[in-house]
């Protein structure tokens, strides 16, 4: 039987809790749960504001219904701190409601990753704030992952 394996492992170091954090922002701005929900243990637990997940069923579940309300999603993450098999990210995203309102996210998550480098904790607090249409920062072609050249949370004042 082979083991499930999601690179960079633990422990992290600066740049492997970078790229940790840009798979994760690519997997989830690409909107697809059964993707997402590859990079986390088979019994992963979640806190995602008051909703309690766990396990990679419930993971597919919980993003779909996500992903159905919060349109035209892009996402942004950066890392706060790491230490052996924890990462915490910082992020925001951009989105709009069925009625054509959109938002900015803004959130913390806390990550940890069993030796496989399969997340098998995830802890986020999150808060919306309306924003106007003009207001928006994030306008990259939702068919791909976000450029190399967009600017990061820090870059953009966020």
């Amino acid at each position: 039987m082979t083991t499930e394996q999601r690179p960079p492992l633990p422990p992290f170091t600066l740049e492997t809790a970078i790229k940790k954090a840009r798979a994760a922002e690519d997997a989830w701005n690409s909107c697809d749960p059964q993707r997402v929900s590859l990079a986390y243990t088979q019994d992963s637990r979640w806190r995602n504001r008051a909703d309690f997940v766990t396990g990679r069923a419930e993971i597919v579940t919980f993003l779909s219904r996500k992903w159905k309300r919060e349109q035209e999603y892009r996402l942004i993450k950066e890392v706060w701190a790491y230490e052996g098999n924890r990462i915490a990210v910082r992020f925001a995203y951009e989105w709009r409601d069925d009625s054509g309102n959109w938002f900015r996210s803004y959130g913390n998550e806390n990550w940890e990753f069993d030796e496989h480098g399969l997340m098998r904790a995830r802890h986020a607090s999150i808060n919306d704030l309306p924003i106007a249409e003009s207001e928006r920062k994030f306008h990259w072609d939702r068919s791909a992952p976000r450029p190399a050249d967009h600017p990061g949370l820090s870059d953009l004042g966020l």
